[in-house]
């Protein structure tokens, strides 16, 4: 059964290739680029391992198993993440984009994951069609690969709720729809809609057609990949840096309240809670970095030797803005005057903050999500009250609703993970010869796929310093990440390899 799931995932891999295959052909004929072979090879062998996988399966009698378990269920979606990365890093090879192998493989798995860090120095040098394609990874990724395919392969042993959950751990199918194809593809609508939206908006500025179809996928997938080395501030525009911020807010929310606002039940965005600390939560950070810009451009010794500051109130908004929405959506995007290592020494430590942070549950973005933030702090307020009063019952409550005691267990349990992947990412980075603050912001960034960290790898850098090997290892950390911790953590259990 396995072999025919991964076989159909594959066949959706070849076919979103040869949607960049078709962008190729135009630009390969109005402009005489030379990228088309290098994404039809891929596509076409793509397609040849997907479908003899899928016949080889189909027409084996000794499979009588027609329903993944819970164990198959989180293998397929540990490894069709590796999967997928594999054949989607072979368009960059074979056209010359990079001739590592670690390099393409992190460039695409950091397009699969929707981090957006990039090892490439030569962006503004790529053709269309792998442009399209390197974008293409962060709109499929964002959203999630088994998303897409309960949405739009029409077979039954894929509409698994074990893979759903394994993969969108905010979203509970349950609550959505009794029919998981039936929400997958719902999902998949609004996700087209925003993408849509978003594009208009961006065409209406500088943005050439192109452009603005690649920088919304990659900005409602909250991926951040740019099709120019400067990203956002290629364009050097207030009007673009203000609809990216607000598109980054929106794929911040939890992608369930979209679902719920459109089967007519609007009211949930003003009765979640988590939205509600979410928002307040940037508006806090907005005002702080305001206030850090000011206290900076006034006091000389606070900034250091740094002169990037924006100046200008409507400048410092604006910066101000982009640059919380950028790192607290784990988008990543670099717009004008949006170089927080250069800002000075204030400012690292608000921006790991919001790396660490991130995004609401069941949205594109990383980080641990500010739902487990809200559940830990009202633990915290209910630890002071029962000291108060020792007697008394106080349930934990979010949104109006008794959570169960697991849910603080569970939101504990990944906050003592997440810490020890980022010390042991730290650890063994700092071991490679990397400095604290490059080793520290690398693995924080990759960990809550955030894109640029921090020393060497901050908004004006790139990882194409780091080692083969520190390019596998910040890979794993971006695949751990996006799927957050369970699925891929389970693998290394024995308990979970004696599993029926």
């Amino acid at each position: 059964m396995k072999t025919k799931v991964f076989g159909s995932l594959l066949l959706m891999e070849a076919l979103f290739m040869l949607l960049a295959c078709c962008v190729s052909a135009y630009y390969c004929y109005t402009e005489g680029e030379k990228d088309f072979w290098s994404l039809l090879v891929p596509a076409l062998l793509t397609a040849a391992v997907g479908g003899g996988l899928y016949t080889y399966a189909a027409r084996c009698k000794h499979i009588t198993r027609q329903v993944l378990s819970r164990k198959d269920s989180f293998l397929v979606v540990a490894l069709v993440w590796v999967i997928f990365s594999v054949f989607g890093m072979l368009p960059f090879l074979l056209y010359g984009t990079t001739n590592n192998l670690a390099t393409a493989y992190f460039e695409t798995m950091s397009g699969f994951t929707s981090t957006g860090a990039t090892a490439l120095t030569n962006i503004d040098e790529q053709p269309h069609g792998i442009l399209f394609w390197r974008q293409l990874t962060q709109w499929l990724g964002g959203l999630g690969i088994v998303v897409f395919s309960f949405a739009l392969i029409p077979i039954y042993e894929l509409k698994n709720a074990n893979m759903f959950s394994a993969e969108v751990t905010g979203l509970s199918v349950d609550k959505l729809h009794p029919r998981i194809g039936d929400t997958a593809r719902r999902l998949l609508l609004i996700y087209v809609i925003l993408t849509c939206v978003c594009g208009f908006f961006y065409a209406l500025g500088p943005m050439n057609v192109f452009d603005a179809i690649c920088h919304a996928m990659t900005t409602i997938a909250t991926g951040g990949f740019s099709t120019h080395q400067d990203s956002i501030s290629y364009w050097q525009s207030p009007y673009i840096e203000y609809v990216c911020s607000l598109f980054m807010f929106v794929g911040s929310v939890n992608f369930s309240l979209y679902y719920f606002a459109s089967t007519g039940r609007t009211k949930v965005f003003f009765k979640n809670e988590e939205l509600q600390w979410f928002t307040i939560y940037v508006l806090l950070a907005l005002v702080l970095f305001c206030s850090l810009s000011y206290a900076c451009t006034y006091m000389p010794a606070l900034r250091g030797a740094s002169n990037s500051l924006p100046t200008g109130l409507e400048e410092t908004f604006r910066s101000s803005l982009f640059h919380v929405m950028s790192i607290t959506s784990s988008t990543g995007y670099q717009a004008t005057h949006y170089n927080y290592v250069a800002w000075g020494a204030p400012f690292w430590m608000p921006t790991l903050i919001l790396m660490f942070v991130g995004a609401c549950a069941g949205s594109t973005g990383g980080g641990v999500k500010m739902i487990r933030i809200a559940v830990c702090v009202k633990d915290v307020v209910n630890q002071f009250r029962a000291m108060l009063h020792p007697h008394a019952v106080i349930p934990l409550r979010l949104s109006g609703k008794v959570l169960p005691p697991g849910k603080l267990k569970s939101a504990l349990s990944f906050m003592f993970l997440y810490m020890l992947l980022l010390v042991m990412g730290c650890t063994i980075l700092t071991s490679m010869g990397w400095d604290t603050d490059t080793a520290l912001g690398s693995s924080l960034s990759c960990l809550s796929n955030i894109g640029p960290g921090t020393g060497h790898t901050g908004p004006a850098g790139t990882y194409a310093l780091m080692s083969d090997a520190a390019k596998l290892m910040l890979s794993f950390f971006m695949l751990v990440g996006r799927l957050e911790f369970y699925t891929i953590l389970f693998l290394f259990m024995p308990e979970f390899w004696r599993m029926k």
